[in-house]
């Protein structure tokens, strides 16, 4: 038997998660883009709900987290899941968490009635691939994700106010 469970988030865990999300920020080598607070946190978790959070559990300490959010397939027509973070301790790596977590995921997709579950990996982390692959993951080769976000961000949205000034 799991010395675990995989429960939804509370508003009472936002703490642990960012602690966990610092964590993950180190691990992929990207602390200096870390900037979240608790405060925001639980805002966008709960106040005003755009993603959603399931935690596993060990001894009643929370030891990871996956954050996901809706998507939308136009191919499919339906929508989907877009996991952005799945993230367990490393002490408590090997346990089956990680699975248990992929596995909760896919679930809610087809209770929900959705047709994708799909998240991005980091072409050095190994083991998490190979996870991945033994699941029956499938790369998507051909395509890149780009990502704009601080100045760059800023600098398209005033291009889009100023090209519309006129009308």
């Amino acid at each position: 038997m799991a010395d675990f469970i995989i429960r939804p988030a509370e508003r009472r865990d936002c703490k642990a998660i960012l602690d966990l999300i610092k964590g993950l920020a180190e691990y992929e080598k990207m602390l200096e883009e870390f900037s979240g607070t608790p405060e925001l946190l639980e805002k966008w978790l709960f106040d005003e709900p755009v993603a959603e959070v399931l935690v596993p559990e060990v001894a009643g300490q929370v030891v990871g987290y996956a954050i996901f959010f809706h998507s939308f397939s136009t191919f499919l027509t339906k929508p989907g899941i877009y996991l952005e973070d799945v993230y367990v301790e490393p002490e408590f790596r090997g346990r089956g968490i990680g699975k248990a977590l992929l596995s909760k995921l896919a679930s809610i997709v087809i209770e929900r009635g959705y047709g994708r579950l799909e998240w991005a990996c980091l072409d050095w982390n190994k083991p998490s691939m190979d996870l991945y692959l033994s699941l029956g993951a499938v790369p998507l080769d051909g395509w890149t994700t780009l990502r704009l976000t601080g100045t760059k961000l800023e600098e398209l949205s005033k291009s889009c106010h100023s090209n519309q000034a006129g009308r």
